[in-house]
């Protein structure tokens, strides 16, 4: 059986390994010309990392990364709005609140990996789909064939704008600035966000003294004048936000800025078309709002998994990941979105009314809506 995987990310790798651990080997393509680590930092919830027991890898990863006390939303003057004990929520779903530098995490699963199964600089452009058989066709001008094809080439996914061409990316009113810096002495050991009218804020301590931060402002798409922002125009922007917000800015060097309009994928109905399977940002592209993207896509591999050894056919198998997938990852896309335009509140009354609204929340509340996202079917 000849089964190829497009994207070598973290969707891509996972499902690798996965379906290794159910007897399955595949060849997967990657557009870059090597798989080298990139990335800011990444948070992965209990959903994720209990994905990750069940794949034996949970421990290389969580030496990795680092488990914080707490996620807590903050105002600007620093009082808090919010607070959820990961500590509490790490005793009843397994490691909670773990974060980790994307390259990092890139490189421990890619130490789980063949690179004799890896094939770079092959961005596929194409896809030719005949009964039993997937033709990839990459931009270097070559092909390659297939019996079977998972699809977890990211949010703008060639191969899901080839099976449904009429789904664009829905932008989600806001864009962001990401970088990762070296912060030694700054002590932290929860991850925060701080939610103004003037735009948001994130902070997530990682290990070896680096510290991840994003901002997130309400724009157009593709601001011209924000694309050229650096962090001294984002200091001057979130300067009057709390400490140490205004240190990590100015830690930062221009060449650390990633920047990127945030855009999610309207749900779709269907991730399995007959040989082909969608995963990940291809399927079910989230915006960052409840740190689920990638989560998902770790719980797509391992759900793959278990279909594919339960069904006597690989379409079955399909069909079956689909059932089990598409409730679930619809809620995560539309409730991200959602929580996002609850954060990106630029009003002040509607802003002073939220954050009221939300102090007044009980814990046993807060708890069960979290309940919904950590408790997985596996």
């Amino acid at each position: 059986m000849n089964v190829a995987i497009t994207g070598g990310g973290i969707a891509g790798l996972t499902t690798a390994i996965a379906l290794r651990k159910a007897g399955v080997s595949c060849t997967i393509y990657e557009a870059a010309p090597d798989i080298r680590p990139v990335g800011a930092g990444i948070a992965l919830a209990a959903n994720a990392m209990q994905a990750f027991a069940r794949l034996g890898i949970q421990d290389a990863i969580m030496r990795k990364g680092r488990l914080l006390n707490a996620f807590t939303i903050k105002e600007p003057s620093g009082r808090v709005v919010t607070k959820t004990d990961s500590v509490a929520m790490s005793q009843r779903f397994g490691a909670d609140n773990f974060t980790i530098h994307r390259a990092d995490l890139h490189q421990t699963l890619l130490s789980f990996i063949d690179p004799a199964c890896i094939r770079t600089n092959k961005r596929c452009l194409d896809i030719t789909q005949t009964p039993g058989r997937v033709t990839l066709h990459f931009s270097d001008g070559t092909s390659a064939e297939a019996d079977y094809l998972l699809a977890c080439d990211g949010i703008r996914s060639p191969v899901r704008q080839k099976l449904l061409p009429d789904r664009p990316l829905r932008y989600a009113g806001y864009t962001c600035w990401r970088a990762v810096v070296d912060m030694p002495g700054l002590t932290l050991t929860e991850a925060t966000e701080t939610w103004g009218t003037e735009g948001r804020f994130g902070v997530v301590p990682l290990t070896n003294n680096q510290v991840y931060w994003f901002a997130c402002i309400n724009t157009t798409p593709q601001n011209e004048a924000y694309k050229r922002y650096t962090p001294d125009d984002l200091l001057w922007h979130f300067g009057s936000f709390h400490d140490p917000i205004p240190a990590l800015l100015e830690q930062t060097r221009p060449d650390q800025l990633i920047w990127s309009d945030i855009n999610d994928l309207t749900p779709i109905d269907r991730y399995a078309f007959g040989n082909i399977l969608l995963l990940g940002d291809a399927a079910h592209a989230t915006t960052p709002n409840m740190g689920q993207g990638a989560c998902q896509a770790i719980e797509d591999a391992v759900v793959l998994a278990q279909e594919w050894y339960k069904h006597l056919t690989v379409e079955a198998a399909f069909q079956a990941f689909e059932k089990r997938r598409l409730s679930r990852t619809h809620a995560i896309v539309n409730r991200s979105r959602q929580v996002g335009k609850i954060a990106q509140l630029s009003s002040p009354m509607l802003a002073a009314i939220r954050n009221f609204v939300f102090r007044q929340i009980p814990a046993s509340v807060s708890t069960k809506q979290l309940e919904s996202v950590l408790t997985v079917d596996f």
